[in-house]
């Protein structure tokens, strides 16, 4: 299984639309999941042309259209359960913090700091996969897939 992930897209403010590379990176992606911090629900519509979207809401979108979406979910991908949420507060720690908000996972994605990280803690694979279209606090733009098989695996994608 290939699962698209993205995050902090923050459309229109950042950018005015999603770079062309996601929709080719996304292609052939099972599910693409969206950390939140969405803006305009024209992205989730975009990205559905490609595969299933599952989100949630960032602390951007409490003032948007995507309002609406859940704080936090639980994903079945094969044998694995992932954790989507987008976080909140500082990027000190950021990891520990989502991480605590869930129980029994194999996997925590994340968003807020707009800081690509994929690292083991504590048994659970915890990936930001950044943000596609604003560099805030980041050493550039990026996207992220994971691959599902036996096993769980994040890899940052760097755009540009």
């Amino acid at each position: 299984m290939r699962i698209g992930v993205i995050s902090d897209t923050h459309i229109p403010e950042a950018s005015a639309q999603l770079p062309a590379e996601i929709f080719r990176a996304f292609e052939k992606a099972d599910i693409i999941l969206h950390a939140g911090d969405i803006l305009d629900t024209a992205v989730l519509d975009e990205l559905s042309q490609l595969a299933e979207v599952r989100a949630v809401r960032g602390n951007m979108d409490y003032f948007s259209r995507t309002y609406f979406l859940p704080e936090m979910l639980v994903i079945e991908a094969g044998q694995f359960r992932i954790g989507l949420i987008h976080g909140s507060g500082p990027p000190y720690r950021l990891p520990e913090r989502v991480l605590r908000q869930f129980a029994g996972v194999n996997c925590v994605i994340f968003g807020h700091s707009h800081q690509p990280y994929n690292e083991m803690l504590g048994g659970v694979l915890m990936f930001n996969p950044g943000s596609p279209t604003d560099r805030r606090y980041a050493p550039y733009l990026s996207y992220g897939i994971l691959e599902v098989d036996d096993r769980i695996r994040g890899r940052i994608v760097t755009l540009g």
